[in-house]
Formats: C-alpha cells, structure tokens, sequence
C-alpha cells in the first residue's frame, strides 16, 4: 500500500506472477500503488495466467483505477 510502484513495477509484478506456478493465494493492494490503466493491465493478464491461483483479495478501496483497468481485471478472474 502506498509505494508507488507505477506501471512499470507492475509490469515486473505482473510478470512474476505469471510464472509462478504454485501461487494459491494473492492479496494485492492496488491502493495508492500509482499503477495506471497498463500496469493494471499486466497484473490482470498475469494474474488470467495463474491457473493455481484459488484466493484473491485485490483491496481496491480508494484507487484510481477507471473503466478499462476495471474491464482487465474482470476479464482476468472471469
């Protein structure tokens, strides 16, 4: 919370994520994080990639994430 990775560190996030192939449990605050529409995209990207993934808490209380960050997100746990 509050470390400003932006999109760039979301990225590397992102990426991480997406290899991980025992993550069951992901508690991701994207509150005050300064990710923008693209780092909200590789993280909902990743996180579509994670197929062992069973526990996401993604606290998004008090962000700025708009319509299309919300569509990646959605489209990432659909």
């Amino acid at each position: 919370m509050h470390n400003s990775i932006g999109d760039i560190g979301a990225k590397y996030l992102g990426e991480a994520i997406a290899k991980c192939v025992t993550l069951t449990s992901l508690n991701l605050d994207l509150m005050g994080n300064g990710y923008g529409e693209n780092g909200v995209r590789y993280l909902g990207e990743a996180i579509a990639k994670c197929v062992t993934l069973t526990s996401l808490n993604l606290s998004l209380s008090q962000n700025n994430i708009g319509g299309n960050s919300a569509k990646y997100l959605g489209e990432a746990i659909a």
